[in-house]
């Protein structure tokens, strides 16, 4: 049944939800704010406007990585406060949900059982801190190697403050956040093959959901002897994205982009641009200088995202798995669809189908809502749409449109970030109304196509 839109919200695991994320933006937003977060540039303000400020924590909380003033304008006070927001919104649902779990005395509801189980690990209901913990633990341990061979990267290319940029870098790239400490992000770097393969380990590893990673863990150790399910889809829909995006990336820009490169220097680029946007948003090369074809490309990878419980956005690949399998497979009776010798039901087909539409809803209102306010001042409608599929896939590769919005666009864009990180996933929460026992209505016939 059709409820209200703010009946998402009231009383609802989406509230909390809702209400969490904007706490801390608020807070970061106030943080920025302050004269010692900020000290400038000659050619910037003297201080961050409240626009700004809200822009760049939304950003950060989000883990998105669009950024409307110039990094190096932080200080570094500023630089340890994004970075605070990065991993606080990169675990933002983890977190919320440890601290509802470590209350001592409180009994956790069924249904907010269903909501961790169903965005994060199978079996969360036998011993849920434990498992809670443990992905808090193994985040710490995956970004913490980031940092050491990072640290070693950047010391070796001569980076002053190698300790702080290879720390800042390894969790941006792992929870998938997209900032950098330098002005061009990566592309100053974009030679630097040892770094760029760091990068892109801890994005996709930080993309593919703890379900994965903890199937692959049991895999591993031997305590199972086959992924199950879900874990092959996601594992074969990324390579797949990677590597055969990676190809047309490589093909199409070899004798443009990539023309002053070695060819491994250019492969490793491409594989890259492949990476980036699902959806952490580091770019090594001028997204501006791209193909139309690879900026078409690169907008149909920030809309997949990553995996469904992982840090990173996107409508998720096993949504378009299903989307996928949906035109190339027609349901049976049931509604059904057989993949690989496995049965998809109906009210998965059901679920992606509606996840895609409302993704498509918002995307299409976000386009026309910037349209009608930027495109009076000049901007480009490609501009347009690529910034607006970044910031709701939160991936924050940009065409240089963003910190050239007016105060209105900002929020649009901000509100757009806020819907790709929270507003899907809250949507996502069923909302049904109980319509009474031994009614059925009449079949309707409509005609299609």
């Amino acid at each position: 049944m059709v409820v209200p839109f703010w009946r998402l919200f009231q009383k609802s695991d989406a509230f909390y939800l809702l209400a969490f994320f904007l706490v801390i933006i608020g807070l970061g937003t106030a943080l920025l704010m302050l004269p010692l977060s900020w000290v400038g540039r000659p050619d910037t303000s003297s201080s961050l406007s409240f626009i700004d400020a809200f822009f760049t924590a939304t950003s950060a909380v989000c883990v998105t990585g669009l950024i409307s003033v110039d990094m190096e304008g932080f200080s570094r006070f500023g630089d340890v406060v994004i970075l605070l927001l990065i991993q606080i919104g990169g675990l933002g649902i983890i977190s919320f949900t440890s601290i509802l779990l470590t209350i001592p005395g409180r009994r956790l509801p069924l249904r907010r059982l269903n909501t961790i189980k169903s965005f994060f690990v199978d079996g969360v209901e036998y011993d849920p801190v434990r498992i809670v913990r443990s992905i808090v633990f193994f985040t710490f341990i995956i970004e913490g190697l980031g940092t050491i061979f990072l640290s070693r990267i950047f010391w070796s290319a001569g980076e002053e403050d190698w300790l702080f940029s290879a720390l800042f870098h390894s969790v941006s790239a792992f929870c998938n956040a997209g900032f950098s400490l330098y002005p061009d992000s990566l592309e100053s770097l974009a030679h630097n093959i040892p770094l760029l393969i760091v990068i892109m380990i801890l994005i996709v590893t930080g993309g593919l959901g703890f379900i994965v990673l903890q199937d692959m863990g049991r895999r591993f150790k031997g305590k199972s002897r086959r992924l199950n399910y879900h874990s092959k889809i996601v594992l074969w829909m990324t390579a797949f994205l990677i590597f055969v995006f990676g190809l047309f990336f490589f093909l199409l820009e070899r004798h443009h982009v990539y023309k002053s490169f070695d060819p491994l220097t250019a492969w490793v680029n491409a594989i890259f641009q492949a990476v980036t946007p699902r959806t952490a948003g580091f770019d090594a090369i001028p997204q501006n200088l791209l193909s139309q074809p690879s900026k078409a490309m690169t907008i149909l990878l920030m809309l997949i995202g990553g995996s469904p419980g992982s840090i990173a956005g996107g409508i998720k690949t096993t949504t378009a798995f299903v989307v996928i399998m949906i035109m190339l497979k027609r349901p049976d009776k049931n509604g059904d669809i057989t993949v690989s010798r496995h049965r998809l039901t109906a009210g998965t087909v059901n679920s992606a189908v509606v996840y895609f539409l409302k993704a498509l809803a918002l995307l299409l209102t976000a386009i026309l809502s910037l349209s009608i306010i930027e495109g009076i001042r000049g901007a480009n409608f490609d501009e347009i749409v690529f910034e607006v599929f970044s910031a709701f896939g939160t991936v924050g590769l940009s065409l240089g449109l963003t910190p050239n919005l007016s105060f209105l666009g900002k929020l649009i864009l901000i509100a757009t970030m806020f819907a790709g990180r929270v507003g899907l996933i809250a949507l996502a929460f069923p909302v049904v109304k109980k319509e009474g026992y031994g009614i059925s209505y009449p079949e309707g016939s409509l005609l299609l196509g």
